[in-house]
């Protein structure tokens, strides 16, 4: 059985939307989705309140928690520890995957050809990132198919969020992992690499091109 995550979610503690935690998690599992993942703006500790969530929605879907942390060059998606204690915001990216991977963490770069907000070329100087976000719910299609062409180059997987901040857009784009995926596992399937991003609108429209 596959297993379809959404790994790259906001939520009102973002500080950019009013969306609820619990809509975004009633979306999810409207979708079919097996895992969300909140990953607010700039602090992993502002996700804090998504805890209660976990126990009471534990039947129905996984809460994962991680950050989209800004370096220099961009965002980067980081799960597997607590950035807020590391002081590395607004670092050289090759210094956030750095003392990231050091702490047992992973570092994505997300949406990394976005204008403005993405690490762009600094993708091909980086040492140790776990995965590119390939397929990203709030891009251009031509932005996803240049990151997707990039993981390609560096030989790396490539996840799939949909960047959301509103209920209706929680999967818009999502990750398949080919194995069942639980807050345990998560960090070691993601290392292992057994999956690849999916454009549900691409879908739809009947786009897809794998």
């Amino acid at each position: 059985m596959s297993y379809k995550v959404d790994l790259h979610v906001h939520s009102k503690y973002s500080g950019d939307t009013d969306a609820e935690p619990e809509e975004l998690v009633l979306r999810a599992v409207s979708q079919g989705l097996h895992g969300i993942a909140f990953t607010e703006h700039y602090s992993y500790e502002a996700s804090e309140p998504v805890e209660r969530l976990r126990e009471k929605y534990e039947d129905a879907i996984i809460i994962l928690r991680g950050v989209e942390l800004s370096a220099a060059e961009g965002h980067c998606l980081v799960f597997g520890t607590n950035t807020d204690r590391l002081s590395i915001s607004h670092a050289p990216v090759e210094t956030i995957v750095q003392v990231v991977n050091n702490a047992g963490g992973v570092v994505i770069p997300s949406h990394p050809f976005r204008r403005g907000s993405g690490v762009g070329e600094a993708l091909f100087r980086m040492q140790g990132p776990c995965a590119i976000e390939g397929c990203n719910g709030a891009n251009l299609h031509a932005f996803n198919t240049k990151a997707i062409e990039a993981a390609r180059e560096l030989n790396l997987p490539f996840t799939g969020g949909s960047d959301a901040h509103a209920p209706e857009e929680v999967g818009l784009c999502y990750t398949m992992f080919s194995d069942r995926v639980s807050c345990d596992n998560f960090l070691d399937l993601l290392r292992k690499g057994e999956y690849h991003g999916v454009d549900a609108r691409k879908i739809s429209r009947g786009w897809w091109p794998f």
